[in-house]
Protein backbone atom coordinates (compact mmCIF):
# COMPACT_ATOMS: atom_id res chain seq x y z
CA UNK A 1 0.00 0.00 0.00
CA UNK A 2 1.60 3.41 -1.02
CA UNK A 3 0.83 6.51 0.93
CA UNK A 4 0.00 9.71 -0.76
CA UNK A 5 0.28 13.13 0.91
CA UNK A 6 -1.44 15.94 -0.22
CA UNK A 7 -0.35 18.13 -2.68
CA UNK A 8 1.38 21.24 -1.39
CA UNK A 9 -1.11 23.83 -0.37
CA UNK A 10 -4.10 21.04 -0.65
CA UNK A 11 -5.78 18.86 2.07
CA UNK A 12 -6.00 15.90 3.11
CA UNK A 13 -8.91 13.93 2.92
CA UNK A 14 -8.55 13.14 6.79
CA UNK A 15 -8.91 17.50 6.95
CA UNK A 16 -11.36 17.83 4.64
CA UNK A 17 -13.85 15.07 6.93
CA UNK A 18 -13.10 16.73 9.54
CA UNK A 19 -14.01 19.83 8.59
CA UNK A 20 -17.26 18.89 7.13
CA UNK A 21 -18.15 16.64 10.14
CA UNK A 22 -17.71 20.26 11.93
CA UNK A 23 -19.43 22.27 10.33
CA UNK A 24 -21.91 19.87 10.55
CA UNK A 25 -21.92 19.83 14.29
CA UNK A 26 -22.36 23.39 14.28
CA UNK A 27 -25.28 23.97 12.08
CA UNK A 28 -26.71 21.39 14.42
CA UNK A 29 -26.26 22.81 17.41
CA UNK A 30 -27.20 26.09 16.42
CA UNK A 31 -31.16 24.77 15.35
CA UNK A 32 -30.94 23.06 18.51
CA UNK A 33 -30.00 26.16 20.55
CA UNK A 34 -31.98 28.38 23.22
CA UNK A 35 -33.89 31.84 21.26
CA UNK A 36 -35.44 34.63 22.30
CA UNK A 37 -38.93 32.97 22.69
CA UNK A 38 -39.99 35.26 19.60
CA UNK A 39 -40.32 32.84 16.92
CA UNK A 40 -42.04 30.42 19.15
CA UNK A 41 -45.74 29.89 19.20
CA UNK A 42 -47.78 31.52 22.14
CA UNK A 43 -49.51 28.68 24.32
CA UNK A 44 -46.17 26.96 24.21
CA UNK A 45 -44.03 26.23 26.81
CA UNK A 46 -40.54 27.57 25.76
CA UNK A 47 -43.05 31.17 24.60
CA UNK A 48 -44.53 31.16 28.10
CA UNK A 49 -41.50 30.92 30.15
CA UNK A 50 -39.77 34.03 27.77
CA UNK A 51 -43.08 36.46 27.74
CA UNK A 52 -44.48 36.09 31.72
CA UNK A 53 -47.68 34.56 30.62
CA UNK A 54 -49.60 34.45 33.42
CA UNK A 55 -53.66 34.14 34.04
CA UNK A 56 -54.80 37.61 34.32
CA UNK A 57 -58.14 39.00 33.60
CA UNK A 58 -59.02 42.62 32.89
CA UNK A 59 -62.31 45.07 33.34
CA UNK A 60 -62.19 48.74 31.72
CA UNK A 61 -60.17 50.87 33.90
CA UNK A 62 -58.35 48.27 35.22
CA UNK A 63 -54.36 47.90 34.16
CA UNK A 64 -53.08 44.55 34.21
CA UNK A 65 -49.32 46.03 33.13
CA UNK A 66 -47.82 48.60 33.66
CA UNK A 67 -47.56 48.41 29.49
CA UNK A 68 -50.98 49.83 28.88
CA UNK A 69 -52.73 49.50 25.80
CA UNK A 70 -50.74 51.63 23.79
CA UNK A 71 -48.75 51.83 20.81
CA UNK A 72 -48.49 48.63 18.45
CA UNK A 73 -49.70 46.13 21.10
CA UNK A 74 -53.61 47.48 21.13
CA UNK A 75 -55.87 45.05 19.68
CA UNK A 76 -58.84 46.34 19.60
CA UNK A 77 -61.63 48.76 21.11
CA UNK A 78 -63.58 47.49 24.06
CA UNK A 79 -67.15 47.41 21.52
CA UNK A 80 -65.27 45.21 18.97
CA UNK A 81 -66.04 42.18 21.65
CA UNK A 82 -69.03 41.00 21.81
CA UNK A 83 -70.57 40.38 24.83
CA UNK A 84 -70.48 36.40 25.47
CA UNK A 85 -67.82 36.37 22.22
CA UNK A 86 -65.12 37.75 21.41
CA UNK A 87 -62.36 37.95 18.33
CA UNK A 88 -59.42 36.14 17.27
CA UNK A 89 -56.10 38.25 16.40
CA UNK A 90 -54.41 35.33 13.49
CA UNK A 91 -51.77 37.81 13.52
CA UNK A 92 -51.05 38.26 16.95
CA UNK A 93 -51.76 34.83 17.52
CA UNK A 94 -54.13 35.86 20.65
CA UNK A 95 -58.21 35.98 21.03
CA UNK A 96 -59.82 38.53 22.97
CA UNK A 97 -63.14 37.32 24.74
CA UNK A 98 -65.73 39.21 26.86
CA UNK A 99 -67.76 36.58 28.99
CA UNK A 100 -69.95 39.18 30.55
CA UNK A 101 -70.26 42.90 30.07
CA UNK A 102 -66.57 44.75 30.95
CA UNK A 103 -64.92 41.42 31.44
CA UNK A 104 -61.95 41.06 28.90
CA UNK A 105 -60.14 37.84 29.08
CA UNK A 106 -57.46 36.78 26.34
CA UNK A 107 -56.09 33.22 25.15
CA UNK A 108 -53.38 32.29 22.72
CA UNK A 109 -55.03 31.73 19.68
CA UNK A 110 -53.02 28.22 19.02
CA UNK A 111 -54.93 25.16 19.32
CA UNK A 112 -53.34 22.67 22.18
CA UNK A 113 -54.38 19.85 20.15
CA UNK A 114 -53.03 20.69 16.48
CA UNK A 115 -51.12 23.97 16.55
CA UNK A 116 -53.78 25.18 14.18
CA UNK A 117 -55.21 28.83 14.67
CA UNK A 118 -58.25 28.46 15.63
CA UNK A 119 -60.75 30.54 13.45
CA UNK A 120 -63.53 32.05 15.57
CA UNK A 121 -65.67 32.74 18.58
CA UNK A 122 -69.17 31.63 19.03
CA UNK A 123 -72.05 30.02 20.94
CA UNK A 124 -69.33 31.17 23.97
CA UNK A 125 -66.64 28.72 22.48
CA UNK A 126 -63.16 29.57 20.86
CA UNK A 127 -63.24 27.11 17.91
CA UNK A 128 -60.47 25.40 16.10
CA UNK A 129 -61.01 24.53 12.52
CA UNK A 130 -58.72 21.75 11.96
CA UNK A 131 -60.11 19.09 13.91
CA UNK A 132 -63.73 20.35 15.76
CA UNK A 133 -61.72 21.26 19.17
CA UNK A 134 -63.55 24.20 21.35
CA UNK A 135 -62.44 26.15 24.63
CA UNK A 136 -64.79 28.10 26.94
CA UNK A 137 -64.77 31.54 26.15
CA UNK A 138 -64.49 31.89 30.61
CA UNK A 139 -61.20 30.25 30.94
CA UNK A 140 -60.17 28.51 27.85
CA UNK A 141 -60.94 25.17 28.90
CA UNK A 142 -61.81 22.44 27.00
CA UNK A 143 -65.50 22.23 25.60
CA UNK A 144 -65.11 19.55 23.03
CA UNK A 145 -62.22 16.93 22.20
CA UNK A 146 -60.16 16.00 20.70
CA UNK A 147 -57.88 18.97 22.49
CA UNK A 148 -57.17 18.08 26.30
CA UNK A 149 -54.94 20.89 27.57
CA UNK A 150 -56.88 24.38 27.91
CA UNK A 151 -55.85 27.11 25.85
CA UNK A 152 -53.11 29.71 27.77
CA UNK A 153 -54.45 32.25 28.93
CA UNK A 154 -52.54 35.79 28.08
CA UNK A 155 -51.78 39.02 29.88
CA UNK A 156 -54.04 41.82 28.62
CA UNK A 157 -54.52 45.36 29.65
CA UNK A 158 -57.58 47.50 29.29
CA UNK A 159 -56.86 51.66 29.04
CA UNK A 160 -60.17 53.55 28.27
CA UNK A 161 -61.58 52.13 25.05
CA UNK A 162 -58.56 50.44 23.92
CA UNK A 163 -57.23 46.53 24.76
CA UNK A 164 -53.91 45.71 24.65
CA UNK A 165 -51.27 43.08 25.10
CA UNK A 166 -49.76 43.32 28.20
Amino acid sequence: MTHMSPAPGGASRRSVVAAVGATGLAAALAACGGSDGKATPPGTPDADATSGTTQQTSRPGQESSAAGATGDRVLARTSEIPVGGGKVFADRRVVVTQPSQGEFKAFSAICTHNKCVVKDVSDGTINCPCHGSKFSIEDGGVRHDPAKLPLPEMKISVRGDSIGLA
